[in-house]
């Protein structure tokens, strides 16, 4: 994983910046709030398997960022739903395909 690829929602908006429209100034400021408060990070403390701890630490040295960054962009994903099981995305591609040779 490379934190310089966009992600197709971010791809979107770039591709759409020249419908952006200005907005009025409390729409801007509940806006500003909305994002401020996503910005901030709290710490925790977690217990997790020492296996998964290695296999991430390994997976994110690989990718070349701190093992807790993959960690925060892993949950972020679930629960933003963009984490996708490999199974189900080659199960919904055979799906595609069969229907295309139709």
């Amino acid at each position: 994983m490379k934190i310089d690829k966009m992600t197709e929602e971010e791809k979107l908006i770039e591709d759409d910046i020249d419908n952006l429209r200005v907005v009025s100034k409390s729409n801007k400021d509940k806006i500003n709030k909305i994002i401020q408060r996503a910005r901030k990070n709290r710490a925790i403390s977690l217990r997790i398997a020492n296996f998964d701890l290695d296999k991430i630490k390994e997976k994110a040295n690989n990718d070349g960022i701190p093992y807790q960054t993959l960690i925060n962009t892993i949950l972020h994903k679930y629960i933003t739903n963009q984490l996708y099981e490999k199974e189900e995305i080659i199960k919904s591609i055979k799906i595609i395909n069969a229907i295309k040779a139709r």
